[in-house]
């Protein structure tokens, strides 16, 4: 059994990639899952070819069995779990009288039903590492949108604004067995789940990836009595 391990949802790739990055780094054996096969593969092979332990399980987290199959198989391979990182997302925009029902469930499906899901499947886990050492932490990637929601992108903003409403409850919940639970709620980040408004915000000026990798690095150093319940990022002159 490693020292430390974690797991990290939509990690092929962005924001999710430089969290697994982050983590790996800082000596945490991973358990890593995104949709897509091919991606995922290549990315545990590049993270392995960097010395690091890996296990990495394709899934879509829309699929409660899915779900399921990726803590099963990191409670397999690994035994513990310190860090759980709730990543995978997705945002499809549109007006409130052209809302397609399956893009609405989708949202629903993957950025909020999911995070529940993750919790109540790695409860266990994580309440054993939070006795061990009392600083378990769940990292729910919420939104700008989230904080302040806008036009067009309603339901990907009101999923956030769920998030961050669960992880507050969580932290009341749980925060006394050890679990620290934190919402980051970035505005645009330059992956390409932005590219769709890089023609009005050029990517060099939008956050990094790497910003939020930081953001982890910190939470991963704070003592046990330090709780953050929630990290806005923002860019020079963007309004909250």
């Amino acid at each position: 059994m490693p020292d430390r391990a974690a797991i990290v949802t939509g990690a092929s790739r962005g924001i999710g990639l430089a969290l697994a990055e982050a983590l790996a780094q800082e000596g945490y054996a991973l358990t890593i899952t995104a949709r897509k096969p091919d991606t995922l593969e290549q990315t545990a092979e590049r993270l392995r070819a960097d010395g690091h332990e890996i296990e990495h399980v394709a899934a879509n987290m829309a699929d409660e069995e899915a779900i399921k199959s990726v803590v099963d198989h990191h409670r397999e391979r690994f035994g513990r779990l310190d860090v759980l990182v709730n990543n995978a997302g997705v945002g499809i925009g549109g007006a409130a009288n052209e809302h397609q029902t399956k893009f609405v469930d989708m949202q629903l499906d993957v950025n909020l039903r999911a995070i529940i899901l993750f919790y109540r499947e790695c409860i266990e886990m994580l309440k054993a590492a939070g006795a061990e050492h009392r600083s378990a932490l769940v990292v729910n990637m919420a939104s700008m949108a989230g904080v302040s929601p806008q036009p067009w992108l309603s339901v990907y903003g009101a999923t956030k604004a769920a998030v961050i409403a669960y992880t507050r409850a969580m932290n009341k919940e749980l925060s006394g067995e050890g679990i620290k639970s934190v919402a980051f709620a970035p505005g645009f980040v330059d992956t390409d789940m932005a590219d769709f408004i890089k023609g009005t915000i050029p990517a060099e000026e939008m956050l990094r990836p790497t910003d939020i990798a930081e953001a982890l690095r910190f939470l991963l150093r704070v003592s046990p009595a330090c709780l953050v319940p929630e990290i806005v990022f923002s860019r020079p002159g963007e309004l909250i």
